[in-house]
């Protein structure tokens, strides 16, 4: 059985004593060779005197460890705790760091993307999935012990909520707030021992446990990372604060070697078993092949953690990434290298503030690792351009009178030596409250008993907002109100129907367990779903778009959408002679795909007029999932299409929203039976695309799991054949992909698309006889019809039989393709495969 080192010492009874629990967590540290800095030691005694500890201190201090102990005493105690964080890549990191320390079967995991083993004692979790059982259960929340690590995420403009709400409302919870950019911290002391009703200590300090040593570069990024390198001060991260320049700069430098030839075997032997099956998957093997990582967002997850991983192990030189990682993942950087000291903040390029910069810089020179981290940052490059000038030169004057000096590009924000310094002596910035009263947040509470109505008015009372902004808070909660009561998603309880609590609130019956507001457009998705005809053959699809409607947009997608359409304009144009300035001006003109486009501008602004709370909310129509879903486009098809490679994980983030939406906020009500089918398909192409973590909880609940072995163990691939529905709808994505160039007589595309030997000429061969009694295939909406495909499974379980009929215009329908598909193979691969195994009449068989 493996070792779980925390598990192990857990007392018998609850009841011991906190000097004996304190004792056996001191005999953990002796083991692992720690020692205990006078703050970690300090927060941990304070927190097993229950109190609440507000710990500010820097990167790599061990803040880490000071919450292991918070987990193990509330473990010990038979009581619940609860680690959330900013961002679901730490999240996952936590996840599986606990789960070796205290077993699989007493962690769980809730990101809103993946759950696993939810219910468990110790539960790692996104700031949101906390702030829903704060706001669901208040007090009676689960959880008796609350870490709440990058705290400093309080003053983030969209999801700063999410980590207020747990302050207004668990008060029989104790808190444990970590950040190494906290700035002022009386507030929130003031405020955990008014909530709590137990003392609050602040343990803070500054001086950090690996010193940074700062330098400025003048030279160009290579020259500068081949100098880092070569002075071992590998690994070096390369930030940048777009997700595209991380990924061209990790292109740009596979010209470069930074790794020795038994580095890169080192390297290719970590990488054996591991999959890199989505489109970029290639390109991210050539740069982990070369030394080089990428991080970032636009990546899929299983390529993140791999990455990670890799870092851990000393095997990666250069890590090319964006600002994320500075958000506590635990990789070993001795060195990060800023390519500049400004970014987008979402209105405009400004410089980076003092937490940013303090965050980002933090991660270099880890303990255990180094002894001292290295912060470079360059030189903006119209400045490094001119000092090459310069120095070719050499003190000519006529040279350098002679010279003209490269400009900044328009709209630069600019920095120098001086902007360096001093936000390395700047202090962080106040944290600012970012209290907003949503639907989401308004079912939950209004769903608890007793009074919620009273429990929803102290919750806006007891916010950290000033008074006028208050007001505002509870007018709009009564807007919201009325709307959820006008729809019955909230009902009033009769007086004589109440329960002993006086409950007066229910939410309506009709709605699944799941049911989410979480969308500030839900009630509108809810009110116009009404709206759509369900005879309509595009239902379905329609229901699709209107889940996305209410979705931000994933621009780059739009973008690549839009650039296609404006192509095929233009050649469309030019073969009909459309003179040049008629074309420019007509291509201005055009959209991204909207499907529904005028019905749900429409209906929105009817909406809008009887809900002013909508403000400055729009609806955003558009067409990704229902694109692939209507044209039967895999994941990898999808990518190819557009050429999304650097993008993968935008689009798996959209589509796993888009299922949310579809599984959560669309009634069941509306769901028929192609509807469900379309939830099914969704859901495959999910987890055939990446189902890393939970691959790597099933790795660990293995008795004969060791921790030091997860890079080497061959990875699991997804059981997408598990869930019927979901894996025939798969099937039935890979049948239509046939289909489709087989109906335009296409036989070399069709048989690209299956196994089994079958080409362009066999293929014409069998489908001759087809022809010789039908005119064409059809696929309409009639032919994806789920009934005219027949499932069935092998005695063994290994194969499944599928049966697909060939709808034809006189609609005989007795025509049909056989198919076999391999449902190890199709595990292995993420997806199943067809293996064509003839095309004759409805009840013969190959």
């Amino acid at each position: 059985m493996t070792d779980h080192p925390l598990l192990r010492r857990l007392p018998k009874s609850t009841d011991c004593s906190n000097d004996e629990l304190l004792a056996a967590f001191l005999d953990y540290v002796a083991e692992k060779n720690l020692e205990l800095y006078p703050a970690q030691e300090e927060a941990v005694l304070e927190l097993f005197d229950d109190r609440n500890v507000i710990l500010n201190t820097p990167t790599g201090s061990g803040k880490s460890l000071v919450a292991l102990a918070l987990h193990f005493r509330s473990l010990a105690r038979g009581r619940r705790s609860v680690y959330t964080c900013p961002i679901k890549a730490l999240v996952n990191e936590k996840f599986l760091s606990l789960c070796r320390d205290f077993g699989p079967e007493n962690v769980g995991m809730a990101t809103g993307d993946a759950t696993v083993n939810r219910s468990a004692p110790i539960l790692c979790c996104t700031a949101e999935i906390l702030a829903n059982y704060a706001l669901r259960d208040g007090a009676n929340a689960p959880f008796r012990e609350v870490i709440m690590d990058e705290f400093h995420y309080y003053s983030d403009r969209e999801r700063g909520v999410a980590w207020q709400v747990p302050l207004l409302t668990m008060s029989n919870a104790r808190f444990l707030l970590m950040s190494a950019t906290m700035g002022g911290s009386d507030f929130f002391k003031e405020k955990l021992s008014t909530l709590t009703k137990a003392e609050t200590t602040v343990v803070a300090a500054y001086e950090r446990p690996v010193p940074l040593e700062f330098s400025y570069a003048q030279t160009s990024v290579d020259v500068t990372l081949q100098e880092l390198v070569a002075a071992n001060k590998a690994p070096v991260y390369l930030v940048h604060f777009t997700q595209n320049e991380a990924a061209q700069a990790a292109q740009d430098l596979m010209s470069l070697n930074f790794c020795s030839t038994a580095e890169k075997a080192a390297i290719k032997e970590a990488l054996v078993g591991s999959k890199f099956t989505s489109p970029y998957g290639k390109e991210v093997k050539k740069y982990l092949s070369h030394g080089v990582g990428i991080h970032h967002a636009g990546l899929l997850p299983k390529y993140r953690v791999l990455v990670e991983k890799l870092a851990q192990r000393g095997l990666l030189k250069v890590i090319c990434g964006t600002d994320t990682l500075g958000v506590g993942v635990n990789v070993p950087i001795r060195t990060v290298l800023l390519t500049r000291l400004s970014k987008y903040g979402g209105e405009k390029v400004a410089t980076l503030s003092a937490r940013d910069f303090h965050q980002i810089t933090g991660r270099a020179g880890r303990r255990g690792y180094d002894d001292v981290g290295y912060v470079v940052c360059q030189a903006p490059e119209h400045v490094i351009e001119n000092a090459k000038m310069e120095a070719k030169a050499a003190g000519d004057v006529k040279k350098l009178r002679k010279m003209v000096k490269k400009k900044a590009p328009e709209g630069f924000v600019g920095w120098n030596e001086d902007t360096y310094k001093k936000l390395q002596n700047a202090a962080p910035e106040p944290l600012a409250s970012r209290f907003q009263v949503s639907h989401g947040m308004l079912l939950q509470v209004l769903s608890r008993k007793g009074d919620a109505c009273a429990a929803m008015r102290q919750l806006i009372a007891d916010s950290h907002e000033t008074t006028n902004a208050r007001k505002q808070h509870e007018k709009r909660a009564w807007e919201l109100f009325r709307a959820l009561v006008q729809r019955k998603i909230i009902g009033i309880i009769p007086p004589k129907q109440r329960d002993a609590q006086g409950t007066k609130l229910q939410l309506n019956v009709e709605l699944q367990e799941d049911f989410s507001l979480n969308y500030t457009l839900s009630l509108y998705l809810i009110d116009t779903l009404a709206l759509i005809d369900p005879a309509s053959p595009t239902y379905a699809a329609d229901v699709l778009t209107l889940c996305e409607a209410i979705l931000e947009n994933p621009d780059i997608i739009l973008r690549k959408q839009l650039d296609q359409v404006k192509t095929e304009a233009m050649t469309t144009m030019k073969n009909e002679g459309v003179p040049y300035e008629e074309r420019i001006a007509r291509l201005e003109e055009l959209e991204y795909p909207k499907p529904c486009r005028d019905f749900i501008y429409s209906t929105f602004n009817a909406f809008s007029e009887v809900h002013p709370w909508i403000g400055q909310e729009n609806i955003r129509p558009k067409s990704i999932a229902r694109e692939m879903f209507e044209n039967f486009r895999s994941f990898s098809d999808y990518i190819n299409d557009y050429e999304l490679h650097r993008a993968e994980g935008v689009l798996l983030r959209h589509l796993s929203s888009v299922h949310k939406v579809l599984a959560q906020t669309v009634p069941e009500n509306f769901k028929n039976e192609p509807v469900q089918e379309m939830e099914a398909w969704l859901a495959g192409v999910l987890r055939g695309t990446d189902s890393s973590l939970l691959d790597e909880w099933e790795r660990m609940r293995d008795p004969n799991f060791k921790p030091d072995e997860v890079v080497e163990k061959r990875e699991e691939a997804p059981d997408i054949t598990r869930n019927k529905r979901e894996f025939t709808a798969l099937i039935r994505t890979e049948i239509f992909r046939f289909l489709r160039p087989l109906s335009l007589e296409n036989y070399a595309a069709a048989a690209a698309t299956v196994t089994g030997g079958v080409n362009a000429d066999a293929l014409a061969a069998m489908m001759d006889p087809y022809y010789a009694e039908h005119e064409r295939i059809r696929l309409d909406n009639e032919a994806r019809n789920g009934r005219h495909t027949y499932v069935e499974p092998s005695e063994d379980q290994k194969t499944w039989r599928v049966c697909q009929v060939l709808i034809d215009p006189e609609e005989l329908n007795d025509w049909q393709a056989e198919f076999s598909v391999d449902l190890a193979q199709a595990r292995e691969d993420g997806k199943p495969t067809l293996v064509l195994k003839s095309v004759g009449r409805v009840g013969s068989s190959s």
